[in-house]
């Protein structure tokens, strides 16, 4: 998946031949070739075998931590104070791969940047609940992706933290911005970093897919290192302190209306005293240098499988959704969203409907309610035994004999 990713981004964005690309990545060209060739992420990655350095992983990330240019000889000779007795050749391959993850740590703390060259993203948790309905109210996150170059940002509002919150979020952030950066930095947040392991960092399988399709360089910062994407930071606290005071909101919709509206009207222009105008005029020169939006985006809607129970509901995110009764049992496929759920059965749509937040409601269409109260009809008939029943005509049977 990752070697796809980076391979994709190099290719389209960078314009790397395949033999360019096979020798940055040290791969084969008919390996570069092979992922190119594929219509969309792979499902599949063979583990790697474990390694020597693997035991010191933690010490080199230490190393690098402080000095992200050490040579790899300085490196060899501390390990072996502490016991590694493997080569020289493989602690290179190991650096090689997670050097650039510090240096890119380090060198993008920068006060001036090229239009296009990155954007930054972060959750923000902001102190707020909004009404969902039936007297409930739920918190709120929402993901901030701004350009640094041009000091605009946009924010997308979801109730999670998870990574079926964040693929939408960051696609509706970047299609306010109006263009794909080259690359994107973010923290260790488990929505987006599956695991960490002496610098090595491996992404949760579908954002290495969504920016692989984007074809966006991800910048996974260290841990521990707010300074990295001090930016995006300095744009949630501004959030906080221009945006919320004296403000109410009806619902999320109402909530993600007012942000889009005050990010326009009020953070796109004013004037950062590193620009020469205001922000919406560089935003402006920034979108002429950004990649442009894709005709269509990826699918980002949340899927997954719920077993019908047997009086036709299925289970989402802690709330009850009706399907016809005659599927009771079955097991479904759902697309969730932030406005609806849409439930389908061998790819046959077989329900949608407008999602809610409220815990632990149940949302019930009207005829699906009818055809359940059918169905109990039916069956309290059965069980009492108060069914007329017509009884067969056994004459016919004679007739049919006496026939042949």
């Amino acid at each position: 998946m990752h070697d796809w990713a980076e391979v994709r981004r190099l290719h389209q964005v960078e314009g790397l031949s395949r033999s360019g690309i096979a020798v940055r990545l040290g791969m084969s060209r008919n390996t570069v070739t092979r992922l190119l060739s594929l219509s969309g992420p792979p499902r599949y990655e063979r583990r790697c075998a474990g390694s020597k350095v693997d035991a010191v992983a933690g010490a080199i990330a230490a190393m690098l931590d402080e000095d992200a240019t050490v040579p790899a000889t300085v490196v060899l000779a501390r390990l072996r104070l502490l016991g590694f007795d493997g080569g020289v050749s493989i602690l290179k391959e190991h650096l090689s791969r997670v050097r650039p993850a510090f240096a890119a740590a380090r060198g993008y703390q920068r006060t001036t940047y090229l239009p296009g060259e990155l954007a930054q993203t972060d959750w923000w948790i902001p102190p707020v609940v909004v009404p969902v309905g039936r007297g409930q109210t739920r918190p709120v996150s929402g993901l901030v992706t701004g350009l640094p170059f041009s000091a605009a940002f946009r924010v997308v509002f979801s109730f999670a933290r998870t990574t079926a919150a964040l693929r939408p979020a960051l696609v509706g952030g970047l299609s306010r911005l109006g263009g794909l950066p080259a690359g994107l930095v973010f923290d260790n947040d488990p929505s987006v970093v599956a695991s960490r392991r002496g610098g090595v960092v491996r992404l949760v399988e579908e954002v290495a897919a969504l920016l692989g399709q984007l074809a966006i360089k991800p910048i996974p910062l260290r841990p521990a290192f707010p300074q990295g994407k001090g930016f995006i930071e300095r744009a949630i606290g501004y959030l906080e302190t221009s945006f919320l005071p004296l403000r109410s909101f009806t619902d999320i919709a109402d909530l993600q209306a007012q942000a889009d509206q005050w990010t326009a009207q009020v953070a796109d222009t004013r004037r950062p005293r590193r620009l020469a105008g205001s922000v919406a005029d560089a935003l402006q020169v920034e979108r002429g240098v950004l990649r442009p939006l894709p005709a269509v985006w990826p699918d980002v809607t949340e899927r997954l499988e719920a077993r019908a129970s047997s009086d036709g509901f299925v289970r989402v995110g802690g709330v009850d959704y009706s399907v016809p009764p005659r599927l009771a049992g079955r097991r479904l496929s759902v697309r969730a969203t932030v406005e609806e759920v849409v439930v389908f059965c061998e790819r046959d749509e077989v329900a949608r409907h407008r999602r809610s937040w409220v815990r632990a409601d149940v949302v019930l269409a009207p005829a699906h309610a009818r055809q359940l109260r059918l169905a109990r009809q039916a069956q309290r008939a059965l069980a009492s035994g108060d069914v007329a029943v017509e009884l067969p005509n056994l004459a016919a049977y004679d007739e049919l004999v006496g026939q042949r």
